[in-house]
């Protein structure tokens, strides 16, 4: 309860600190009104599109994970794209990561019978996350070199880079740490051990190679996504410039205060294409709509794949709890298959 009262306070003063900061730097409202009155909506439909894309090529790249973790057989991929899109949805309506423990949870729920494994799949939703680094490295070089800047992004954009090698670097390392000794670690040290495991791709090049490609695509895709909703907006500018939005809305998205980061993510993205001549209350707009867009994609499939795995929102709401109580089920017993497991 004392936690839960903690996120709550958190969640209203930093909500409360954004909604300050866009009425302190908040645009012309009336402009930001006409700039949506001009959107072109088959731009709209491109770019809803493009996400869609992007969410299975990312989903894809999840499943290498996975099947790189756990024993045959693997969940089928209709099941992990569903798991993935309910993750989505709960990244997009609720605070925190929330969203990458309950696609593992959603997922664990129809492999019944394999104890710990909840643990190994949360695992693989972090190594899934650490092949996000080196498409975001090479958005980040070439924004770098053919994006116009602002000087306050630079340290940022430095920060958030030197984070993501810092966490990959870590990922590797504790792949390659094995327990040789399972039968004599406690429960705590054991569930450690398994969300290692789902680490196992970090130590195994070509299907690495095969998640980051999948990876590749799904940036690829989305780039292209923030494009065409450049294009919906009226705003005719290179790629170079949608790149540059791309990383700043990822940047803004780091570390999701309140859900969505709703205002930040607005500022984040009008201030860049000042640069490019954009005035800031149509760049507000444009990141109103751009938001707007990947939200229809989490939401509204996240929505569909809820219901579909017979979940409410309550439930989801609750998950990481109740995912917490979940883990506990390792007992001594298993600690041998466990040991076999790890070793091979």
């Amino acid at each position: 309860m004392k936690r839960r009262w903690l996120l709550v306070s958190a969640f209203v003063l930093f909500f409360g600190i954004s909604i300050a900061l866009v009425v302190w730097h908040g645009p012309d409202w009336s402009a930001v009104h006409d700039a949506f009155t001009a959107v072109s909506w088959p731009w709209v439909a491109v770019a809803i599109g493009l996400n869609l894309l992007s969410v299975v090529a990312r989903s894809f790249s999840w499943r290498t994970c996975i099947e790189q973790s756990i024993e045959k057989p693997h969940p089928r991929y209709p099941l992990v794209f569903s798991a993935f899109c309910v993750g989505l949805f709960a990244n997009a309506v609720l605070p925190g990561r929330v969203g990458e423990i309950a696609r593992a949870a959603v997922l664990r729920r129809r492999m019944p019978g394999r104890t710990g494994t909840t643990a190994t799949l949360i695992g693989s939703v972090f190594a899934h996350r650490m092949f996000d680094l080196f498409p975001t490295v090479t958005l980040v070089v070439w924004v770098l070199l053919a994006a116009a800047i602002p000087p306050w992004a630079y340290l940022t954009i430095g920060l958030a880079i030197g984070i993501g090698v810092l966490l990959f670097v870590t990922a590797i390392v504790l792949a390659r740490r094995q327990h040789r000794e399972l039968e004599s670690l406690g429960s705590v040290r054991l569930l450690l051990a398994r969300a290692r495991q789902g680490l196992a791709i970090m130590r195994k090049p070509v299907p690495a190679l095969k998640a980051t490609g999948f990876q590749y695509a799904g940036w690829f895709c989305q780039l292209f996504a923030v494009w065409s909703a450049m294009k919906a907006f009226q705003i005719d500018e290179p790629l170079a410039a949608a790149g540059l939005v791309l990383v700043l809305m990822n940047v803004a998205t780091i570390v999701p205060l309140w859900p969505g980061n709703v205002g930040l993510v607005q500022v984040a993205v009008a201030t860049p294409l000042v640069n490019y001549g954009i005035a800031y209350a149509h760049g507000i707009a444009f990141g109103i709509g751009l938001q707007a867009i990947e939200a229809s994609v989490g939401i509204g499939i996240g929505l569909v794949f809820l219901a579909r795995e017979g979940l409410s929102f309550a439930t989801l709401r609750d998950m990481e709890d109740r995912d917490e109580d979940s883990l506990e089920d390792v007992t001594p017993v298993d600690h041998e298959p466990a040991r076999s497991r790890l070793a091979g």
